[in-house]
């Protein structure tokens, strides 16, 4: 069986490279790119993020992801999102005053974590629910984070046929969503390729459910 192609959008905020290198190693045949058409053939598409709510939507609109990334979504094409690029897939982002208009796949806002000691860097564990695909296997490891905001409610339900989106959480002064698998849509607040073999073994059961 060949490997999975995907892509890793290169819209100008991220940690491109290491995400290109952790997606080779789960087996996957990876190109970075902002082309709409590659983009959109691509039997994954990863969203990277990195910096401000606003400075990544802002770098997607100006590169038009946030359009590939709904018309794949449209179609059924799997996407994944990483850090703040899976928080830019909420209604709002709310960091230091500034109120910025998300994507909306999903609704909730995102904002400053309750805890006092920010940012919530480094190793950390997750509760990940029953029928979970990404966690398969790995339930119990520990995953690498470098955030100060979060998804802090979830309030999105499944309606027949559309299966019940399965969330995961982590704590740091409060709970926070972790991860979140929604039919093609998922993503990890964490950053996998930044997660050691833990990472690499999460990116190659995404890729599994490419095929």
């Amino acid at each position: 069986m060949s490997a999975p192609s995907v892509v890793v959008l290169d819209y100008g905020s991220g940690n491109v490279h290491s995400a290109v290198k952790a997606l080779e190693l789960a087996g996957a045949n990876v190109s970075l790119t902002r082309n709409a058409g590659e983009a959109q053939e691509a039997d994954g598409l990863l969203l990277p993020g990195v910096g401000s709510f606003a400075a990544v939507m802002a770098a997607l609109v100006e590169s038009r992801g946030n359009q590939i990334v709904d018309r794949r979504l449209a179609g059924g094409r799997p996407v994944l999102g990483i850090c703040v690029g899976m928080q830019v897939l909420f209604e709002r982002g709310v960091e230091r005053g500034v109120d910025t208009e998300g994507m909306g796949e999903w609704p909730g806002t995102v904002d400053r974590l309750r805890s006092p000691i920010l940012p919530h860097m480094g190793w950390n564990t997750v509760t990940a629910p029953e029928g979970t695909a990404l966690f398969n296997g790995i339930e119990d490891e520990r995953f690498y984070f470098v955030h100060s905001y979060g998804a802090q409610d979830w309030s999105l339900t499944g309606t027949a046929p559309i299966a019940e989106p399965l969330v995961t959480w982590a704590d740091h002064g409060g709970r926070f969503v972790a991860a979140v698998e929604n039919g093609p849509l998922t993503a990890t607040q964490f950053h996998p390729e930044k997660s050691g073999e833990a990472g690499i073994r999460l990116l190659a059961n995404w890729l599994r459910t490419l095929r």
